[in-house]
Formats: C-alpha cells, structure tokens, sequence
C-alpha cells in the first residue's frame, strides 16, 4: 500500500487538538453541528457541498468523510460523481477566467466587458 500523504486523523489527534485549544475546538465542532444541520437545505444536499468543496480543496479527509456522509444521508454514487463533477467544473472554469490575467501580462489587449 502506499505511503498516506497526510498522518491519519487518529482519536489521539483530536484529543491533543482539544487540549492545546480547547474553547476554539469546542466553537469549530458548534460551527461545524450548526452548518450541517438540516435547514433550508437538507442533509443529503449539504454534504453533497461538502463533496464538491472538499474535492476542489483538495482535502483527502474531507472527500473521505464528506462522501461517506452525503451516501448516509442517501446520496447514490452516481449523484456524489456528479457533485465531483460540478466542482470540476468550476475549478477548470475558474481557470479559465484568470486567463485574462495571463493574457494580460504577456501584453494582449483584453477588451473591456461592453
């Protein structure tokens, strides 16, 4: 198997973190109950967010997680790939309108949005 990129979120890391900043651990894990609790927007849809953000991020535990989440709360593989699409999407479009600071630089006249 390979290497893992990032040690593993253990229950001893989380322990330390709580004990080297426990009011500031206490308010992200409050934060974080708070945004994804069924609202406007169900469940399912925030972690389906969740997926796609982290996959933009490039977050290995957030896809982990936030994948196993959105499927619980019944998203199907096929609607979680189509999140990570989504975010392909805007991460390649998000490229692609910075162009115009590339063009730019090199001297090419970007015109004025009329």
């Amino acid at each position: 198997m390979a290497e893992r990129m990032y040690p593993a979120a253990t229950p001893e890391i989380a322990a330390r973190r709580r004990q080297l900043a426990p009011e500031t651990n206490e308010a992200f894990e409050s934060f974080s109950h708070a945004v994804f609790a069924e609202g406007t927007l169900l469940e399912k849809t925030k972690q389906l967010i969740a997926v796609a953000v982290a996959h933009v991020t490039q977050c290995p535990d957030g896809i982990t997680g936030h994948t196993k989440l959105a499927h619980r709360k019944g998203a199907s593989p096929e609607g979680i790939m189509e999140a990570i699409w989504v975010a392909s999407e805007m991460r390649a479009g998000g490229a692609w309108a910075h162009s115009t600071l590339a063009l730019h630089a090199v001297g090419e006249e970007v015109p004025e949005p009329t």
